[in-house]
């Protein structure tokens, strides 16, 4: 193997887990867990997942296990059990459009509204015709937090966030702690909110890889979750002498 030292990086849904109706769906299986736990180790400890979720639910879905992460888009950070970053929000301006927004979706039985204490998601995947309505109903709701927040638009959700929270943030930061410290980054995610993570991997010379056909800044592409669940079986087993070769050749 090369003698340049790598860290991966990996969002959860549509990355590892595949895209369900709802987030409370998700199945992660013992075979993925058991995965990840090896590539801990072949990656010597420089594994973490960044996602939009909170860590304590990405930690239910892992147990027992517990892995390093960037959680609600950065704006929690835990490695090796330690938190370096842990949100303080006034809740007032968010229970407000909490409220709100609760009454409207009443209009939409598929559609529903995720509190995640610092953020506030609407999704519609079971109710796609009201996409766009409630596309402008966040746009609307955003604008009137300020400037402290902003909208993240992803895969038929929307989410109301802090301003500075975002996963390229959330990557840096990592990167600045052992054992990720001075080590190459790779990154798989698959949505738009992945991004900001995919640009600073690519700043920083890693190699970032697009899961899904979207338009994205990554380097290399896989179809679909499958296909990343496989790879990454493989890396648990032996990791690849060229992780660029590698990967271009899933391109």
């Amino acid at each position: 193997m090369s003698m340049q030292r790598y860290a991966l990086f990996l969002d959860f849904d549509g990355t590892l887990v595949d895209i369900v109706p709802t987030p409370d769906a998700v199945v992660v299986s013992d075979e993925l867990r058991e995965t990840l736990c090896a590539l801990r180790e072949r990656f010597d400890g420089a594994l973490a997942l960044v996602s939009g979720r909170r860590i304590d639910n990405i930690d239910a879905f892992m147990a027992p296990h517990q892995f390093d992460v960037g959680g609600l888009h950065g704006l929690e950070i835990r490695i090796a059990g330690k938190f370096l970053e842990r949100p303080v929000s006034d809740r007032a301006g968010l229970n407000a459009i909490a409220g709100h927004l609760s009454k409207r979706l009443i209009e939409w039985p598929g559609a529903m509204l995720e509190d995640k204490e610092h953020s506030l998601a609407v999704h519609w995947r079971m109710a796609p015709e009201a996409g766009p309505t409630l596309a402008d109903l966040m746009e609307e709701a955003t604008a009137s937090l300020g400037h402290d927040y902003r909208l993240q638009r992803g895969k038929s959700v929307a989410e109301i966030l802090p301003a500075h929270a975002d996963k390229g943030r959330a990557i840096e930061a990592i990167l600045n702690e052992a054992p990720y410290k001075d080590r190459t980054p790779i990154f798989f995610g698959d949505d738009a909110t992945d991004e900001d993570g995919i640009r600073i991997v690519n700043s920083r010379g890693g190699l970032s890889v697009n899961v899904g056909a979207r338009s994205s800044a990554a380097m290399f592409r896989e179809p679909d979750p499958h296909y990343v669940r496989a790879r990454l079986r493989g890396w648990a087993q032996v990791l690849p002498e060229d992780f660029t070769a590698d990967l271009r050749g899933a391109d």
